[in-house]
């Protein structure tokens, strides 16, 4: 068939919408215990794309048959309302899972909704028309606004950043799920000549050793079009994968740029500083000691646990009692006791 005779048989179909015949019989399928037929109910629940072709007992979509070739609706199956005719009666019976429901657009990945995501007019009359009651609280909903801030806050101080020398701050940590994150703070000076600091980005690393680092940073920095040549500092804390003169990551980065000179950060030379210090104090000493005991001797005992938590719960009572306790929401809860902090005070 030529291309000029395809072309009028869609713009008749575009003219005369689809073909729903109703004073017919329809053909039955399936084995002899469970025969299925097409009903013409549907046609009165789907009237403005469904049709179906006597010829091969099948239904078709005449939006997706016109120009779903123009949208790449032909992937993942979904030519059997374009091409191959939809045939299988028991998936259209099939609740929330219903094959004419899903192709229509009640999920996000029908054809519809991606060839609607193509025309801007579409996609207006859809924004004007939403419905007023949407909260967008679900989960996924808020990661996904959540990465959309991310990347504006992101894409804002790289246009700070413009074409000046910046500086990094890095540090790792383990957080509550036992995975390594790794902090990225960038430090420059912008257009109006003040300093500025930026936390910049969080990932989770596979592990600590120098290279694995750099290989992480070096993809933040590439990522947004951050130049390694307009490194001028590096701050880190003092361990031996970050300091290291041949094989730290601040060797590596100096390899790269001659400039980027490492300083030790301040942050973690006060904290050694106050460290060395509370060694001369007995009393810190014997503090951190006893509430390191203190925690082990009840967390690890059921019984005892249950025992502090009766114990909370009387004093909570009786100072409710006395009016000497704020009531509230969230407040009072009780809890359990929490380690210290996984900080260098096991050096004391």
């Amino acid at each position: 068939m030529s291309m000029n005779v395809i072309r009028f048989v869609e713009h008749i179909n575009i003219i005369d919408g689809s073909y729903q015949p109703t004073n017919i019989s329809y053909p039955a399928s399936g084995n002899n215990n469970h025969r299925r037929y097409f009903q013409s109910s549907w046609f009165k629940k789907f009237p403005s794309w469904l049709e179906y072709s006597p010829e091969k007992d099948a239904a078709y979509c005449l939006p997706c048959y016109l120009f779903g070739k123009h949208y790449g609706a032909r992937n993942d199956g979904k030519n059997a309302f374009s091409e191959l005719g939809f045939s299988n009666w028991k998936k259209v019976n099939n609740g929330v899972n219903c094959a004419f429901v899903c192709h229509e657009g009640s999920i996000p990945n029908s054809p519809h909704n991606l060839c609607a995501s193509c025309n801007q007019n579409v996609n207006n009359v859809v924004l004007e028309n939403a419905p007023g009651n949407a909260q967008y609280i679900s989960p996924g909903v808020q990661k996904d606004i959540l990465h959309i801030f991310a990347r504006k806050v992101r894409a804002t101080i790289r246009e700070e950043i413009g074409d000046y020398k910046f500086c990094i701050i890095i540090d790792e940590a383990r957080d509550e799920s036992k995975r390594e994150q790794m902090s990225v703070v960038l430090r420059f000076v912008d257009k109006h000549g003040c300093v500025q600091e930026r936390f910049f980005d969080l990932i989770h690393v596979s592990d600590t050793c120098s290279l694995t680092l750099k290989t992480e940073i070096s993809s933040v920095l590439s990522r947004h079009n951050l130049d390694v040549q307009n490194l001028r500092r590096q701050g880190y804390d003092g361990a031996s994968n970050m300091r290291g003169e041949w094989n730290g990551l601040q060797a590596l980065f100096l390899k790269d740029c001659p400039f980027a000179y490492y300083i030790h950060c301040l942050a973690h030379r006060l904290q050694l500083a106050l460290v060395s210090a509370a060694k001369e104090v007995c009393y810190v000493h014997q503090f951190f000691s006893k509430l390191t005991l203190i925690v082990n001797v009840v967390t690890v005992s059921p019984k005892r646990h249950d025992q502090l938590r009766v114990a909370q719960a009387n004093n909570v009572a009786n100072l409710n009692a006395d009016d000497q306790l704020v009531t509230g929401s969230g407040l009072n809860q009780i809890g359990t006791l929490q380690r210290a902090g996984d900080t260098r005070w096991g050096l004391i």
